[in-house]
Parts: C-alpha cells; sequence; structure tokens
C-alpha cells in the first residue's frame, strides 16, 4: 500500500454517491464505520449543492464490531425507507465496511421493500470513482430499464438520451445544456438526460429514444453499450470538446438520423477564428503538457495540436481503464503516455519536460504553481472555482470559446510579465513587484512621502515572489548573474536556471557568472 498525499479518484463508493446525488429520487444506503462520512463535504462544499447528498450511513462504531452489525444495516434501510420514500434504491459497502463481509444485498432483499433494489459490489481494493460511477448507472439501467412495448412509434423529429453526466462532473451541468441546444438546432430532441436530474422513470424509458449521445464515456460508456446490445440502439462515439470535434459530432448525429448537415458554424464559434488572430499566432509552437480523465487529455491533445497550433510534448491519465485510448492517442503526437495514479510521477515527468503550459487537473493546478509555469484546469479532479456560478460549458461551440480563454489567457499572462520586466526599472514595475497576475501587495501609502515626527512608521510590506528552484549541483551564482537571470521572463526562468547550472556543471565551473549564463544560453540555443 502506497500512502499519498493527493489522490485523482476516491474509492468506487463515492462514485456510486455521484451517480444517487445525481438523480431525483433514488437513495442510496451505505453501509460504512464513522469515520467514512466525509464523502458528503465533496458535494455540499466543492460542488456546492444546496442539499445534502442522498445517503444514509450506518456509520457503526468499533464497539459495534462485536454485535450484529449486519441488524444496524437493516435497520438504516428501513429508515431511509420510511423517512425518504425513493423510488428506488442503492445500498452497498464503503471500503471499511467491506472488510466485514455483511452482505447489504442479500440484507436489503430479505427485507422486501416494495421498491427496486439496487446491490452495487464494488471492489474499493481494485478500482476506484468513475469505474464506481460506471458500475452503478448500468446497473441501474439493467434492473430499471423497460423494453419498449410494440415497435417504436414514427415521431416528427428522431430523440436521443444524453448519457454520462453525474454530480461533482467537471462543468457537467453546462455542457449538457449546451448540447441539448445544439442537438434541439439540429432537429433531435433530448428525451431524457441521466443520471443528472434523472428519475427512476426516466431511466425507465431509456429505451424508447432512437439513439444515446455518451458525452462522458468514463460513466456513460457502459450502460451505452449495454443499451445498445439489448435494444439495438446506436451511440454516438465522438465527444464534442473543442471546434474540430463538435463538427465530427454533429457530421455524426446527422449520419445517425439522416438528418441535413448544417453548412456554416453558428455565429458564437468565435474560438476557430481566435486562434488565427494577431494576438494568438505567438502562442504557436508552445509546449503543453497534459493529464487528467481519458476523455478530456484526448480531446485536450486534439485542440492544443489542431486548433490552437500548439506542440504537445507529454501527455498521460489516471483512468486506467481508458489506458489504450490514451497510449494510442499519444503515439499521434510522438509521445509516450503516462499511465499512472501518483501526482509524483505526473511531476517528475513535468520537471523533465519543463514545458510551457500545463492542462491538467487540480493536482497539476498546485505541481505548476511550484514550478511557476501557466496552467489551466480540463479534468476533475477540480476546486471549488471550477463549479462556478456563471454558464461555462467546455463542450460545443461556446464550450470551444470557454477553452481556447481559458489556456490561452495564463500565456498572455507570461507575456505580460515579460513586457513589464522590459521596465523594470520603473517606479511600478520594479524587480521587487510580484507578476501582476499572481497577486500583489498594496504599499502602504506612507512610503511614499518621508515620515513627519507625529507619523507612525510602519514596516514596508514585502513583495510576493515566486519560489526559485533548488540548484542542480554546487555550483554557486556570483550576484551579477542572479541579477541577470532576474530579466528572464519569469515563466521561463526556471528552466534557464537549470539549464546553466547544467552547463556550469558538465564544464566544472564553481562559480556561475553573466559569460556562463550567456554561454549555456548559446549552447542550448544550437
Amino acid at each position: 500500500m502506497q500512502l499519498t498525499l493527493w489522490t485523482y479518484e476516491g474509492p468506487p463508493h463515492v462514485g456510486a454517491m455521484r451517480v444517487a446525488t445525481a438523480m431525483t429520487d433514488v437513495h442510496y444506503v451505505l453501509h460504512a464505520p464513522q469515520g467514512d462520512t466525509y464523502a458528503d463535504l465533496l458535494f455540499t462544499m466543492i460542488e456546492r449543492l444546496p442539499r445534502r447528498p442522498p445517503v444514509t450511513y450506518t456509520t457503526f462504531q468499533a464497539r459495534d464490531l462485536g454485535g450484529d452489525t449486519a441488524e444496524l444495516f437493516k435497520d438504516a434501510a428501513r429508515q431511509a425507507m420510511a423517512r425518504f420514500n425513493p423510488a428506488a434504491m442503492l445500498v452497498g459497502s464503503s471500503c471499511t465496511a467491506e472488510l466485514i463481509q455483511d452482505d447489504p444485498g442479500g440484507l436489503a432483499q430479505a427485507l422486501q421493500l416494495t421498491i427496486p433494489v439496487v446491490a452495487l459490489e464494488l471492489p474499493s481494493y481494485q478500482r476506484k470513482e468513475n469505474w464506481g460511477a460506471s458500475e452503478t448507472f448500468y446497473q441501474l439501467c439493467r434492473h430499471l430499464v423497460h423494453k419498449p412495448a410494440g415497435e417504436k412509434t414514427a415521431k416528427a423529429r428522431p430523440t436521443c438520451n444524453i448519457l454520462g453526466p453525474s454530480a461533482l462532473g467537471f462543468r457537467h451541468r453546462d455542457d449538457v445544456k449546451e448540447i441539448t441546444q445544439l442537438l434541439n438546432q439540429l432537429g433531435v430532441d433530448v428525451a431524457v438526460v441521466a443520471p443528472l436530474s434523472a428519475s427512476v422513470a426516466d431511466v425507465q424509458k431509456l429505451a424508447e429514444a432512437d439513439f444515446n449521445v455518451v458525452l462522458y464515456p468514463e460513466i456513460g460508456m457502459a450502460a451505452a453499450q449495454w443499451l445498445q446490445r439489448q435494444f439495438d440502439q446506436p451511440y454516438t462515439k465522438t465527444v464534442p470538446l473543442g471546434s474540430h470535434a463538435t463538427r465530427d459530432f454533429i457530421a455524426e448525429v446527422c449520419t445517425l438520423t439522416g438528418l441535413p448537415q448544417p453548412a456554416q458554424d453558428p455565429s458564437n464559434a468565435h474560438a476557430h477564428w481566435y486562434a488565427k488572430s494577431v494576438d494568438s499566432t505567438y502562442l504557436t509552437g508552445k509546449r503543453v503538457y497534459i493529464f487528467g480523465d481519458a476523455t478530456h487529455v484526448v480531446a485536450a491533445a486534439r485542440i492544443a495540436s489542431q486548433e490552437m497550433g500548439f506542440e504537445v510534448v507529454g501527455m498521460g491519465t489516471y483512468s486506467r481503464e481508458f489506458a489504450r485510448e490514451v497510449r494510442d492517442c499519444a503515439k499521434r503526437y510522438g509521445v509516450e503516455a503516462l499511465i499512472t495514479d501518483d501526482y509524483l510521477e505526473v511531476e517528475t515527468q513535468i520537471n523533465a519536460l519543463q514545458p510551457e503550459l500545463i492542462l491538467g487537473t487540480q493536482m497539476e493546478r498546485h505541481i505548476a504553481k511550484r514550478q511557476g509555469i501557466p496552467c489551466a484546469v480540463i479534468s476533475a479532479p477540480v476546486h471549488v472555482q471550477d463549479f462556478p456560478a456563471r454558464y461555462a460549458p467546455q463542450m460545443g461551440f461556446e464550450g470551444a470559446n470557454v477553452l481556447f480563454d481559458t489556456w490561452v489567457h495564463p500565456l498572455m499572462m507570461g507575456l505580460e510579465e515579460h513586457l513589464i520586466g522590459m521596465f523594470r526599472e520603473d517606479f511600478e514595475f520594479h524587480a521587487g513587484a510580484a507578476p501582476s497576475h499572481l497577486g500583489s501587495t498594496r504599499p502602504a501609502a506612507e512610503t511614499a512621502r518621508p515620515p513627519t515626527s507625529d507619523t507612525p512608521v510602519m514596516a514596508t510590506p514585502t513583495a510576493i515572489e515566486l519560489p526559485i528552484p533548488a540548484a542542480s549541483n554546487q555550483a554557486t551564482w556570483s550576484t551579477e548573474a542572479e541579477k541577470e537571470l532576474g530579466k528572464i521572463p519569469f515563466f521561463v526562468r526556471g528552466k534557464a536556471r537549470r539549464n546553466t547550472e547544467r552547463f556550469a556543471q558538465d564544464l566544472g565551473v564553481a562559480t556561475i557568472t553573466v559569460e556562463t549564463l550567456y554561454d549555456a544560453k548559446a549552447h542550448y540555443s544550437r
């Protein structure tokens, strides 16, 4: 077992909670000890939901292990049924309760409840959160979906279901709205969105639609494949992330439905033009590193390479179930995919590659901050700031606009800092000033004039500085060399420092001077 400070995914029962919390009338009875109720915080504090998750815990304690913990579970299930009156119930164990093997499914069946009860077997020590969400949604479909009575009736417009969006998903709410609007414009009606905002009755009629749209394969793919096998219901393979993928998605939907394909993009498709504008062309060739869930990583690599003109220098995912897809994608860009759930391995690769932009998760945001590299979050796990109150989809043409802004602005701020550096001796942009986009310290008004006898002397606030990476050898920097290094833009300063130290080490130089710095620059510029 490996102890870690951060984790990309929680245990699979958190994935089950994401499905239960997304739906309107499903309740989850979780056999769990007192310490496993922390997951409530994910929904009420991170996603900022106005209600607590529909989950009842048995919350047994250590002293209960000598008694009948199975009876505790049955009591919890009875109470949940009486209090919440759900239309269906999920039952299962947390990672800790799994060890005592009380069989929640068998216990719930013995209660003979009047509603459908779906028993979840989620191996906590082999699988993780996204798989748990996928398996929960799949089991709900298997237990609830009804076969359509007779032949499907002809409709004025084709219908589809949107599968995959869930609670605690990265921009799922806004993506659903954007793609629903897009489908309506094409002439397709959305019958059911599941599991997000779906009821048990909605899930029961999934098979009545003409086809399924799989927005998030990590959660919706297993259910879509089962619906295809059981009811001959096709599903889309393209995830509409980015301008190019959105056009491909439209073409795929039109092929499935026989609808005419629009001749041109809608008026809100700005990102394609922005990427070709004068303000953006200087970003061409920027080296980018990508890490996150498989769907967003594969899509981000295509957007970065084909739409932004970036160079993909590294990529990876923590989604082991989709490792093959990510490896195949990485081959197209001439890199080797990193498949890991250890953020320290990701940080090691980032340090080796020295990208100019990181597209990742909340973990990579912290790594980028330590390295002084611009970063944009493209995938869960995310922080509260990635659940904005405003409309900010990732999918569709409006999503492409949001992605362009999110990715380009960190690099634009880097350019701004470079320009500010040209006026380094100016009173406002002196060398001790903090980078403008990383916060600043407000100088005390009294420091602008000499203190008088009745003016209290106040300490001058210190500027916030970016951390300087530790030296990789024993060479020391002269004062003049350190000052010259400070003139280099902050977003490449760390790389310049490391290259110079490596150059000095290879030559056996003990003290790095200004001449050494420029010799190293000439050496690595060849």
